[in-house]
This record gives C-alpha cells, structure tokens and sequence, in this order.
C-alpha cells in the first residue's frame, strides 16, 4: 500500500490494494521524513484523528489504536497463568508496551526496535499511545533487529509479542515472518509460553499473507489460533496469530477472561473483555476455508512480500 499527498495538501491518499485508494481529510502535517530503514509521516486527518504513517501505511491512528494493541496483547497475557517476563519486537508507538505493563504480574518487558527515530519521534509526538511506558522501572528498550536480538540473548520469555511493520519487499521487518524466525522465536520462550503475532489484513479479498502467516506458524507450533478484529483506521478486518506449544486462548470461556482482567489488570480497557475475546477467535467459514486451504509456508528463502 502506497500512499501519497495530493497537489494541494488537502487529501491523505491510503492505498489499500492495487484497485482501491481511500482518501482521507488531512488537517496537518506533523512530521514527514525519512529514517535510515523507512518513511516517516505522522499526520493529523479527519477522519481518525493523528496518524502514524510508515512506508505508506497507516500504523495506528489516535481514534482507534487501542483496538488492535489490545487485541494483539491481552489474549495471550490472559491465557498466559502468571507472565512475568515479556519481549517485545517492533512496537515503535510505545502504545504496545503500554498494554503489556497494565498486567500487575509483568516484572520485566523488553521491547526492541530497529528504529530508534521512529521510536523518538513516537515519544515526542504521540504521548497518548505511549503514556509513559518508555520510562516505566521494568522496560528495557534496545534498538535493534529483534532477530538479531533473539539470536545473540539466550534469555527466555513467558509471552513474546510480534508487532512489526508489514512485511514490505525491501523493508526492515520482511525476515521476521519466516519459519526460521519462529523457530527462534520458539526457543526463546519458557516450556508454557505464548506468542501473539500482527498477521495482515483478513478482508475477503485479502487473505493470502494472512493465510501465510498462520500456516507457517502452524508449521512451528502444536497450537496455532488466527484471530481478527475489525480495525475502522485500516478499513476492514485484521488479523492476529496467537502460538504456543501447550497454551489455547480459544479455550478460555468469557467468564474466565472478565475473571482474569479483573484479578491482573490495571486500569480500564476500551475494547477488550470475555466476549471480545470469543468474538475474535470465532472466525466466519470463509476465513476458515481460505485457512485450511492454504499450503503456503514462508521462508528466508522465499519470504512473503505485503503490497
């Protein structure tokens, strides 16, 4: 996806797919730049308020963040039965760390990003996503590949959140949705750990990286559950991976997930409750085909490319 200004400076052009462009409202420009790994925007719209924009694709927006930071983090914390020690790879906005601390029982989160100029120009300019995460005792930030990162630190994790940009052809995050990479992945999580994964959009039309990404995960892990939610800032349904060895959030009952926000989490979540929870590991049978019919499985030697 592309996206551009139009000659006036009037219009935000997000292009969803070779065949659909949405324009959005823009008020301003808060940032425009380029770091050493990819394009910077981060604009103000109409339509959802302040946007982070990388590559040309819109990140999360002001309106609606906390739907997918909370859907990518609270079910596997909430299955998890006492995480302690979490990593994060990618998650510039702080706003994924933010979540990950609302849990009473995390001691330790390490979050790492290649981007530091990402990272402090969310820091500046975005302090509603983060709220102070950055500087909370038990986070330690590195800036650096989170592969490389988890290849050279032995250390393991109870929960290990996935929250990387798309993986665009030539861009910094492409090799961090390979078979190879989970399997790294794998061994650095405890015997009863979890995984959750930003896995692509899951629209109708656009299932395939989606697809791809829960199979080749499947490929790894003995338990493999795809979840969506919908995400109006990205204009359709997105989706998640979560993978374990032993851990299934798709078997915890709503009451069991209200029971658990209630006993671990500081603070009050806007979208994210038990019957959240259900509604996003119930897929509709069209996702379900597509998923059982997909015999892709990414690989460093063929990774996936994200329009």
């Amino acid at each position: 996806m592309n996206s551009d200004w139009d000659k006036q400076g009037e219009y935000f052009w997000d292009r969803l797919s070779p065949n659909l462009t949405v324009l959005h409202a823009l008020k301003r420009r808060l940032y425009s730049g380029r770091t050493k790994f990819q394009a910077v925007e981060i604009v103000d719209t109409a339509s959802f308020g302040v946007c982070l924009v990388l590559d040309g694709k819109i990140q999360s927006s002001e309106a609606d963040e906390f739907i997918y930071h909370e859907a990518l983090v609270h079910p596997v914390m909430i299955v998890h039965p006492h995480p302690e020690k979490v990593f994060i790879a990618g998650g510039g906005e702080g706003a994924t760390l933010r979540e990950v601390l609302a849990h009473r029982t995390v001691k330790r989160a390490v979050m790492v990003d290649i981007d530091e100029e990402v990272v402090d120009l969310c820091r500046r300019l975005l302090p509603s996503w983060h709220r102070g995460s950055f500087d909370d005792p038990r986070t330690e930030l590195y800036y650096s590949d989170a592969r490389k990162y988890l290849e050279e630190n032995k250390q393991k994790f109870d929960v290990i959140i996935i929250d990387l940009v798309d993986p665009l052809e030539g861009g910094p995050a492409r090799l961090l949705y390979t078979r190879e990479f989970y399997h790294l992945v794998k061994e650095r999580l405890e015997p009863d750990g979890i995984i959750s994964v930003q896995a692509e959009c899951a629209e109708f039309t656009n299932l395939v990286s989606f697809a791809a990404i829960a199979n080749t995960l499947k490929s790894v892990f003995p338990v493999t559950r795809p979840y969506t939610i919908h995400v109006p800032s990205f204009l359709g349904v997105w989706g998640f991976v979560a993978a374990s060895q032993t851990l299934d959030p798709a078997r915890l009952s709503p009451r069991e997930v209200d029971d658990r926000i209630l006993q671990r989490i500081s603070g009050k979540l806007r979208c994210y409750a038990g019957s959240t929870h259900q509604a996003m590991f119930t897929l509709p049978r069209h996702i379900e085909r597509e998923l059982a019919a997909t015999r892709r499985i990414i690989t460093d030697q063929e990774p996936i490319a994200a329009y």
